[in-house]
């Protein structure tokens, strides 16, 4: 029998994070990621006047900071929080009021709202340090404060150029994404918590080359047996973007002798190896429009090639969190295997990316959807 588990939303002001009061939402559903902006949802029923007001005052869309708290016999903490963006009053045809909510994690903002309105340049700077300049310019402009923290000791020891010009209107979001993604690159993803005092914060997390949680050792691992916890599972293997000759395109930067304009090109990147081991020719290509430097736009190709070589894989398995509990993005998940897919004994580490969480209600138990990769 899993351990009895509850949530509750804590609302708070976004700019002050003033706590405003507590909310116990009904179907509740969460996700988080490495790499893409996590959602809540849930719905609020309104039992009265009273309440209607007082959902009112506190679900302000574009401005309510939510925090979802998880709480067990043996533990309370804040798993998740982002900004209420579409709080919706129902009612329904039987006569029933309910407040449907739809919140965003921090990381939309900085995707989706923030854009960068002044030219910026880096000459031979730690991408980490640039990754945390494009998050301070984004708090320093007016209005702009979001209290993410940083860390500024943390370096990856690759520095990088960077030169972006007001004109192109660039998404801060999209910046962070594109810096991230080329050859060394880094994972970033903005996190929100309360420590042992019961203070909040929202942190914003660098990896390099990945993020990772724990000591590295199998001691803080979480195991999940197909013998017990395990649900439905999926292993896949997609090779239909797989690629081993690449070539990437960037800004137009010339003109051919017709007049024509022209786009940067990186070399042309090819695997021969491949070819030897019997793999066919593949060939892909990619676009970066804003690109404008030749040595910017050979890491995204080289970071693309790498990433295509082989086909991607993205396993997830389902399992009913009470019984083991839910692990932090970046830990190691050890899955143990035992089945007609799997007739010998089969354990296999890795990273959990994302997660989908269902919280129980009427009998079912909290089921958790964990996104992997490998370890």
């Amino acid at each position: 029998m899993g351990a009895a588990v509850s949530y509750r939303l804590r609302v708070c002001d976004l700019v002050t994070d003033r706590h405003l009061g507590w909310l116990t939402p009904s179907a509740l559903s969460w996700d988080d990621y490495i790499g893409k902006t996590g959602s809540l949802t849930g719905t609020l029923p309104i039992p009265d006047t009273a309440a209607g007001a007082r959902a009112r005052e506190l679900l302000q869309g574009g401005r309510t900071m939510v925090y979802l708290e998880r709480s067990t016999a043996f533990a309370r903490r804040t798993v998740w929080g982002g900004i209420l963006w579409a709080p919706t009053p129902r009612r329904d045809a039987r006569g029933n009021y309910s407040y449907e909510l739809r919140a965003g994690g921090l990381e939309g903002v900085l995707r989706q709202k923030r854009i960068l309105f002044d030219d910026l340049a880096y000459t031979a700077t730690d991408q980490l340090a640039i990754a945390r300049g494009l998050v301070a310019y984004a708090q320093a402009q007016p209005g702009g404060d979001l209290r993410i923290e940083t860390d500024p000791a943390q370096m990856s020891g690759v520095l990088r150029d960077r030169d972006w010009i007001r004109h192109d209107h660039h998404y801060l979001g999209d910046l962070l994404d594109k810096l991230a993604a080329v050859e060394q690159g880094f994972e970033w993803r903005i996190q929100c918590f309360a420590d042992d005092t019961g203070a909040r914060h929202r942190a914003l997390r660098l990896g390099y080359p990945t993020i990772t949680v724990g000591a590295g050792g199998r001691e803080g691992d979480l195991v999940l047996s197909g013998s017990g916890t395990v649900g439905p599972y999926s292993l896949p293997q997609d090779a239909s973007s797989m690629a081993n000759a690449w070539q990437s395109r960037g800004a137009s930067v010339g003109s051919d002798l017709g007049g024509s304009q022209l786009p940067l090109l990186s070399p042309l990147l090819t695997s021969p190896e491949d070819w030897a081991a019997g793999w066919p020719r593949l060939d892909g290509s990619s676009d970066y429009s804003s690109v404008s430097t030749q040595d910017v736009l050979d890491e995204h190709a080289a970071a693309d090639l790498a990433r295509a070589r082989r086909p991607t894989s993205v396993p997830s398995v389902s399992y009913t969190s009470t019984d083991v509990g839910q692990p932090e993005l970046g830990q190691t998940v050890r899955l143990k295997l035992r089945d007609v897919l799997h007739p010998d004994d089969s354990e296999v580490r890795y990273r959990a990316v994302g997660m989908r969480v269902q919280v129980a209600e009427r009998g079912r138990a909290e089921t958790t959807d964990l996104f992997l990769e490998a370890a």
